[in-house]
């Protein structure tokens, strides 16, 4: 086939005209700056209003100043980061070893310990922290009650240390994940070569797969640090009434007084936003030059397995340490009912808008060459550098300033969830899209089909794995969703991790332990369906 016939192929696949063209992208970059330039904006102009609306919009930097300069900030500042650096540590040596012991060494079972490291994943963090509250609860907590039954000392909680602790083990399966690929994808002859120097397996591990993976723990340490600073449930369950604040419990904090101090909200939310941004900057800087620790050539190579000899049953003894303690425990002490209508409905709104805003974005990216696709591409990702409860801040503004009447309905609660997991959605199908050559889309177009039954009919079916993991994982997420819309619910719209946040401030704890056994229920039947599905079950290499 000649080259013009090739690239007038390729010109079917374009959307029809390029008027049309233009159009679709800007309408589409038009929403999404609506989306996150239009929130962020509002929430800096908040930061720096002396009233409480933009409408009566009066420059001044009080706010800032009292967040900056206030007898507490030092101390704010200074158990934020001890707080999200903490958190981050823990997770990552918790999911380092457990992805080193399953994907490197030769330890049982390895394909059972790859699920239950996900299991926590799936688990909403206010559970996972009521959970752990019934454990280390000062009075009532069990093993408080051993401990105190034992003459022992007892732990509590309500600390610093506690707080590192609860929200460490909750993150530490995404360090597990992002680990695990690390550890599956590195050229071992290195490691292979130390093991023929006679350096035993904690050597090799120390001095020869670690530093080779550098590059990419520093990004982990660094994404976990970010997602540690902007969660939301430990700092307000077991920081606030402990007195251990940090700046999303101080956003939370400002709203609620009386009267709520929307200035001094926003401020806390700006200066939390630009910590945030920061750690994001420093990770792109850390990530910029990782070629030079690439380990992956085209010679060929087979992955092998550290033996640990007799080792092996203590890595086994430790995985299942883990398991009890990040599952076990928690599961034992919580009793679960039922899910909230709402939590449902907008689940699948915003996994079913997610998906097909990103599908269409993703295509336009990888497909197209239409001015503006990489404008697109970077709208739709920036809300993950954006933390949930700043999101909600950020969104406050807009309502109650543009005379738009959706405050408080189920309706601005579904453009946070969309707003917050487009980032998901357009990586995963963008990755997918990818790796679906443009030949078969050629052979339709060469058969005169236009670009929309193209889509429809031939890339909408290779995509049907990944958008039936990109649906499921954003419906997940959805149902479990607190920090985005604990300041933008009202009576008429209270979802589920809402329902179980207003259950914990009453101290209902009997009615929190059984709605919650049906939600992590339906979640873990929905991951299992993914897999089945996906066709993406983990097998035993």
């Amino acid at each position: 086939m000649t080259s013009a016939g090739v690239a007038a192929r390729r010109m079917a696949l374009r959307a029809p005209s390029l008027r049309a063209d233009v159009v679709l992208v800007g309408v589409a970059v038009a929403v999404l700056a609506y989306l996150t330039v239009v929130p962020l904006a509002m929430l800096l102009l908040g930061a720096v209003s002396r009233g409480g609306s933009i409408l009566d919009f009066r420059f001044t930097t009080q706010w800032l100043e009292r967040v900056l300069t206030d007898d507490t900030s030092v101390e704010l500042l200074f158990n934020s980061v001890i707080y999200a650096a903490g958190a981050a540590v823990v997770a990552f040596a918790v999911g380092t070893a457990v992805a080193w012991a399953v994907e490197r060494t030769d330890v049982p079972l390895r394909s059972l310990w790859y699920g239950i490291a996900l299991v926590p994943l799936i688990v909403p963090g206010i559970i996972h922290t009521i959970a752990w509250l019934f454990l280390l609860s000062p009075e009532i907590g069990c093993i408080n009650v051993m401990l105190r039954a034992a003459g022992g000392p007892t732990l509590s909680a309500y600390t610093l240390p506690g707080m590192i602790w609860i929200e460490g083990l909750h993150t530490a399966p995404l360090a597990f994940v992002l680990m695990s690929a690390a550890f599956r994808t590195m050229d071992p002859s290195l490691e292979e070569a130390a093991s023929a120097s006679r350096a035993n397996p904690w050597q090799t591990l120390r001095r020869v797969t670690l530093p080779l993976l550098l590059p990419v723990s520093a990004s982990v340490l660094l994404i976990l640090f970010v997602r540690s600073l902007e969660g939301f449930e430990v700092p307000a369950i077991i920081g606030l009434p402990g007195r251990i604040f940090v700046y999303s419990s101080r956003v939370y904090t400002a709203l609620k007084q009386y009267p709520p101090n929307f200035g001094l909200m926003a401020a806390y939310a700006a200066v939390l936003l630009a910590i945030c941004v920061i750690g994001l900057v420093l990770h792109r800087r850390v990530t910029r030059h990782a070629e030079r620790f690439a380990t992956i050539t085209g010679k060929a190579y087979r992955p092998r397995r550290v033996e640990l000899g007799r080792m092996r049953y203590l890595a086994l003894a430790g995985l299942a340490a883990y398991a009890v303690v990040a599952i076990g425990l928690p599961f034992l002490v919580l009793v679960y009912t039922s899910l909230v209508p709402v939590s449902l409905m907008l689940g699948v709104s915003s996994a079913t808008i997610v998906v097909i805003v990103t599908a269409v974005i993703a295509w336009i990216t990888v497909r197209t060459r239409l001015p503006g696709r990489g404008l697109l591409d970077f709208l739709a990702f920036v809300p993950i550098a954006i933390p949930g409860i700043v999101m909600g801040v950020s969104l406050m503004w807009v309502y109650f300033t543009l005379p738009i009447p959706i405050y408080g309905t189920i309706w601005i609660l579904l453009i946070a969830y969309v707003t917050r997991y487009l980032p998901y959605g357009i990586r995963s199908l963008t990755g997918g899209l990818t790796q679906i050559h443009r030949e078969l889309e050629e052979a339709s177009a060469a058969a005169g089909a236009r670009w929309w039954p193209t889509f429809r009919r031939v890339t909408v079916p290779l995509l049907r794995p990944t958008l039936l993991a990109a649906w499921i994982y954003v419906f997940i997420v959805s149902l479990r969703e607190l920090s985005a819309g604990i300041l933008l619910y009202s009576s008429n719209s209270v979802v589920l991790a809402i329902r179980i946040f207003d259950l914990r401030e009453n101290g209902n704890y009997t009615a929190i332990a059984a709605l919650s056994v049906m939600m992590v229920t339906v979640l873990v039947v929905l991951v299992a369906a993914l897999q089945r599905l996906g066709g993406r079950s983990v097998r035993e290499s």
